[in-house]
């Protein structure tokens, strides 16, 4: 007789994941499985390419750490989305403990990839400002230093909310989920925004800069999709936690996974594009937006190798 209500109960609790993804069983997420998919691909080939071919330097360690986080995301969010659809479809409960704690994993590697944009929105904007400490007196494992650092910080985060919202009290649960949203939105990602302002005011306004760099170029678009992509999942998850906001499930995931997988698109486009035209390989593409410091010959080089390929 005591055994009845209390699963309802559970299911209608404020900040229920699996209350607000009930309005979503129907729907097929056709799309955002492809998405996803799409972005594993890209990512894939960016951490081949950035771990074995591109010479490595404090921003492509970012990068490359970036690219996990967003396989990660995109990883998690796919089986996250099969095991779903198969828990409803089947009426099978047993699943829902797998569910919530893939729900639980892609909210960790969203998390690492804002703090990993932060980091590099810094790491560029010091670079644009103090250039010769960055090449005379920057530490040597700095930017793996950070990296370590933002990885286990994300992980106190979400484990203080797997700790709180499962084995603990809703109340627990309510303060972990501010914790989290203060530490994103009100610290990382206003540092990330006024770091990539600063540097725009300052790329625009320089009498000595000719044209914005391919690194420049590349920071500001993955910082702009991510503004325009990702904040919606967030929101959503915020939303959905006390009942206030009413976006579909669907499009934010969709949103989140386009933003996971957009990155390799962007080092792509920005580098290959010369003079009007995109050319080159994606190897190429890579070296030219991530190797600030490679001469005029090589480039001189990867032209005619271009120019050769196109002849073929």
């Amino acid at each position: 007789q005591g055994t009845g209500p209390a699963p309802q109960r559970v299911r209608r609790r404020p900040g229920s994941i699996k209350a607000g993804w009930r309005h979503s069983v129907g729907a097929q997420p056709l799309v955002t499985v492809l998405i996803c998919l799409f972005g594993l691909v890209g990512n894939g080939v960016v951490l081949w390419l950035l771990s074995f071919f591109i010479k490595r330097n404090p921003f492509t360690i970012y990068i490359l750490n970036l690219a996990v986080a967003d396989l990660s995301f995109l990883l998690c969010l796919l089986v996250y989305l099969i095991l779903f659809t198969v828990e409803n479809l089947f009426c099978l409960d047993k699943f829902w403990r797998f569910v919530r704690d893939f729900h639980l994993l892609f909210l960790f590697a969203h998390n690492a990839g804002l703090y990993f944009l932060t980091a590099i929105s810094i790491e560029r904007c010091l670079s644009v400002f103090y250039p010769i400490w960055c090449q005379c007196h920057r530490p040597k494992h700095l930017s793996a230093l950070v990296c370590a650092l933002l990885w286990a910080l994300s992980c106190l985060v979400t484990g203080l909310m797997s700790y709180f919202c499962v084995s603990v009290g809703s109340e627990h649960c309510r303060m972990s989920h501010i914790a989290m949203y203060v530490l994103n939105f009100l610290i990382f990602a206003p540092v990330m925004v006024l770091s990539n302002l600063i540097l725009f005011i300052k790329v625009r306004h320089s009498s000595q800069q000719r044209q914005p760099g391919r690194l420049y170029v590349v920071i500001l678009l993955t910082v702009l999709f991510f503004l325009v992509f990702a904040v919606p999942f967030s929101i959503h998850r915020f939303g959905l936690f006390y009942n206030y906001f009413r976006i579909p499930i669907e499009i934010c995931n969709a949103l989140a996974s386009v933003n996971s997988s957009i990155n390799p698109v962007i080092y792509f486009l920005v580098g290959s594009y010369r003079k009007w035209r995109f050319r080159g390989s994606v190897k190429v593409a890579l070296q030219r937006v991530f190797e600030e410091h490679a001469d005029s010959r090589e480039d001189g080089e990867a032209t005619r190798r271009d120019s050769m390929e196109m002849a073929n």
